[in-house]
């Protein structure tokens, strides 16, 4: 990795690596819209650059939140990218702004309870040139309580002269007082109801609504797009792409697109279990899994059709992915309402070690059913499983 050394020796360069350069797709068909292409481009190459240093510099075990996969439903939307160290979040905020006099954050990254983050790297990124400029970071509470709020374009602004410019004071500040208070208190925002969920997703998910994120109160727009299959849902209409979270479609006629790159398939072999009646009567052709990452181990998350065709039952189950390992005691699997509503008997708790969990419900056509797992899987983002 080369570092420059320019006029400020406090700032970090870093090269944007060849093969991002050459990836970083300016005609990307993951956009609606060539301003939103843009914003994904120069997120593409900031964080391609930034990544690396940060798992060299602070830890190997650095990773973009919630998933690589999700960056572009997030681009298209906002500006910026998180990554996640541990329980520390860094949100990289890129600009190609050659003044560097402020930081502007969206709006998004500092007020949404499960977006905002502990540090806020300034990032100026030059693509002809091939490198990127990290000049200063600042926290999650110095952005609060400095910052000017900027009801204009909704971003949160702290002076230069605020923030801290010698960039190797992060790791340091990471090693050495871990336990530093970085955040301020965020309320949450109101939940909204399923219905205006699907009305704004309506209405922002025309391609020509340019911004979406200033097209309604943020109070309503926080509220849809913290909901990572709402946010899901948003994207791919902006993209016009048919549905692609139809459990239905799925058994019919193979796992979507969008489905398949986070993890989900068709079981096509025999189970290796009989579970309860309905278990070993059914065809391997209408169960479908996903494989998920808990706690250092492999599990399997499987949705399995039951019971008659005019009166379905859908089984949820987890089980170990390795063959006779037991899922640990404290573990939950839980199934909400698309609105994350509980309703009953929705959850089923391993109270210690077991084979499996499962819960099972009667759904009508049409109705979303969102999975929770505790402890969380890893790159675990909302989705809307719809039957």
């Amino acid at each position: 990795m080369t570092a420059f050394t320019f006029a400020n020796p406090t700032d970090l360069i870093l090269e944007i690596p060849v093969k991002a350069q050459n990836q970083a797709d300016l005609q990307s068909p993951s956009f609606s819209n060539p301003t939103s292409r843009y914003q994904g481009y120069i997120n593409e190459l900031c964080l391609s650059a930034i990544l690396p240093w940060l798992q060299e510099d602070l830890t190997p075990q650095a990773k973009v939140w919630p998933t690589t996969t999700a960056l572009p439903s997030f681009w298209e939307l906002v500006n910026g990218t998180a990554v996640v160290v541990d329980a520390t979040r860094f949100i990289l905020v890129p600009s190609e702004n050659i003044d560097l006099s402020e930081l502007r954050v969206p709006q998004e990254w500092v007020d949404l309870p499960s977006w905002a983050g502990d540090y806020y790297l300034a990032v100026q990124v030059e693509p002809d040139e091939g490198y990127v400029r990290v000049w200063g970071y600042c926290t999650h509470e110095q952005l609060k309580n400095n910052g000017n709020y900027d009801a204009g374009d909704r971003t949160y602004s702290l002076d230069a002269t605020e923030i801290i410019n010698d960039i190797s004071v992060l790791a340091v500040t990471q090693e050495l007082c871990p336990q530093t208070t970085t955040r301020s208190a965020i309320s949450p925002l109101p939940s909204l109801p399923q219905q205006q969920a699907q009305n704004l997703i309506a209405r922002l998910g025309k391609s020509e609504v340019l911004t979406p994120r200033l097209a309604i109160p943020f109070q309503l727009w926080g509220g849809l797009i913290e909901h990572g299959g709402w946010r899901q849902s948003l994207y791919q209409q902006r993209l016009g792409l048919p549905e692609q979270w139809s459990v239905l479609q799925w058994l019919e006629s193979g796992v979507s697109q969008a489905a398949e790159t986070i993890g989900w398939g068709r079981l096509n072999m025999q189970l290796s279990f009989v579970g309860g009646k309905g278990v070993e009567e059914t065809q391997p052709d209408s169960i479908l899994s996903r494989r998920l990452a808990i706690a250092g181990q492999t599990y399997e998350l499987l949705v399995i059709l039951q019971g008659e065709p005019d009166a379905p039952i859908w089984r949820f189950e987890l089980r170990n992915a390795t063959v006779g390992a037991a899922i640990p005691g404290g573990f939950k699997l839980r199934l909400l309402t698309e609105d994350l509503q509980p309703f009953p008997n929705n959850e089923d708790i391993a109270t210690t070690a077991t084979e499996q969990l499962f819960v099972e419900v009667a759904l009508e056509p049409g109705e979303g059913i969102v999975w929770e797992i505790e402890p969380l899987p890893e790159n675990y983002d909302r989705e809307i499983l719809k039957f």
